[in-house]
């Protein structure tokens, strides 16, 4: 299927992070839109990562998709505030086309980080400075690859996220705790919050799976949808295509969640 693509800048003059792209098919066929933001650490990565495969089947399948950058070289708090702008311009576009208000959050790594504050934690909870004259619409489900349960340090944490993370707080752990604790996901969660799916890797080594299955539990405690699957072969930030046969597996049930149908062999789900 025919789409077109849009590209909203936030500033004028342009800052080219602060930046998304929409996605519109000539047919659109779900209510459901996804807004999608790409790991990379908090230090790298882009939004054209998704482009193809990814974004590309979306829309020609007849769903609306934005794919967002945000600055980077500056603070966890600071890129959360430019998800959170570009979120709101993007449900305004929505509002525009007469569309359903209706969002699936996606992301990875520290994509997936993002994306979780953005749907769980209210605008400034985190120690984003986001403010808007509209009404706070959050997305109605996220998907979470590869994510952080916690922006805390736990027990052989790996060295290597364990300093990019210190990076993106942008101040010690043991300067100001306080600051990790507003950037941990596990810190929001709450009754009427969005339901989720964690989509984890078997040989992830960074933020563990079982982290996850916790969490999860504790999600269903509130009477939260949550649900939980770990594909087996792979491996951190492992859905940017289709190459592999678990790859095609998870975007499948990325996309049975969204119509809230149900995901197969799950290790959790309440």
């Amino acid at each position: 299927m025919a789409y077109k693509f849009v590209t909203h800048f936030l500033n004028y003059p342009i800052q080219k992070e602060r930046v998304y792209d929409i996605f519109i098919p000539e047919t659109v066929q779900h209510d459901t839109a996804i807004f999608m933001i790409h790991g990379g650490g908090w230090a790298g990565g882009s939004r054209t990562n998704y482009y193809t495969p990814i974004v590309e089947t979306l829309a020609e399948m007849g769903y609306i998709v934005a794919t967002a950058d945000y600055r980077l070289g500056v603070s966890a708090m600071e890129q959360l505030k430019d998800c959170r702008e570009a979120y709101a311009h993007f449900i305004n576009e929505l509002k525009k086309m007469g569309r359903p208000l209706k969002v699936a959050a996606y992301g990875s790594s520290a994509g997936a980080h993002l994306a979780s504050l953005l749907s769980v934690a209210a605008p400034g909870a985190s120690g984003d400075d986001f403010v808007s004259a509209e009404e706070w619409i959050a997305p109605e489900c996220a998907v979470l690859q590869s994510c952080p349960m916690s922006f805390e340090p736990w027990e052989e944490i790996f060295p290597h996220i364990w300093t990019s993370m210190q990076h993106a707080a942008r101040v010690p752990y043991n300067e100001n705790p306080e600051v990790y604790k507003k950037l941990s996901l596990d810190h929001h969660i709450h009754a009427g919050m969005p339901r989720i799916f964690f989509i984890e890797a078997e040989y992830e080594h960074m933020f563990w799976p079982h982290q996850k299955v916790s969490l999860a539990k504790k999600i269903a405690s509130l009477k939260v949808p949550v649900t939980v699957k770990i594909y087996k072969n792979m491996e951190h930030g492992f859905l940017y295509n289709f190459d592999r046969p678990h790859q095609r597996e998870a975007f499948e049930d990325m996309l049975k969640f969204i119509k809230k149908e149900p995901v197969e062999n799950t290790v959790f789900n309440a």
